[in-house]
């Protein structure tokens, strides 16, 4: 078991968005990102299929056919896509995605440059995030209006930084969801 090794890339990748969160104004959710990851329900198998390469989730799923910490991650992470599937009573009791909150959307891409900076390290680059987006599958699983605003971002990332994207968000992505909440 790798109960250090797995302690310190999860805390690492924690402060990493917390800073993202931070300097976007999400100080809440920067707190408490990720917090499941240090139950024993995910730190353990986390610990136990530790690679240091990318999540120990991929490689359980390899050994098992699924991801059981994954599995009591997304039920109660509002940053991941995957928590926001639900029954529709429109659809014939079909599965289907939910729209996320903007707030939930911006936490999920900050999510996505810390596990690449983490998983990376010094080979990182502005483009890691929406490569790593494009190898997966959404298409089905995503709400279309979420997806278009995830992609937004993960493209303005890689073709303008960080450093613009974040600001980006500051003024134009959650200031509408400030805005939103004043008038309640």
């Amino acid at each position: 078991m790798h109960l250090w090794q797995h302690f310190k890339t999860i805390t690492h990748h924690k402060l990493m968005v917390m800073k993202g969160c931070f300097s976007v104004g999400l100080y809440k959710q920067g707190l408490l990102h990720d917090l499941s990851k240090y139950m024993p329900s995910e730190f353990l198998v986390g610990a136990k299929y530790y690679q240091g390469t990318q999540s120990p989730n991929n490689a359980e799923r390899k050994d098992k056919g699924y991801s059981s910490a994954w599995l009591h991650h997304k039920g109660r992470n509002k940053h991941h896509y995957e928590y926001w599937m639900d029954y529709s009573a429109h659809a014939g009791n079909k599965i289907i995605p939910a729209k996320m909150p903007n707030r939930y959307i911006v936490e999920m891409f900050i999510d996505r440059i810390a596990a690449s900076k983490n998983y990376n390290k010094e080979k990182y680059t502005d483009d890691e995030p929406l490569k790593y987006y494009l190898s997966g599958n959404p298409e089905n699983f995503m709400h279309k209006e979420t997806k278009r605003k995830l992609e937004k971002l993960l493209y303005m990332l890689a073709e303008r930084g960080e450093a613009y994207t974040m600001q980006y968000i500051r003024k134009r992505v959650l200031v509408r969801t400030r805005k939103q909440k004043s008038k309640k």
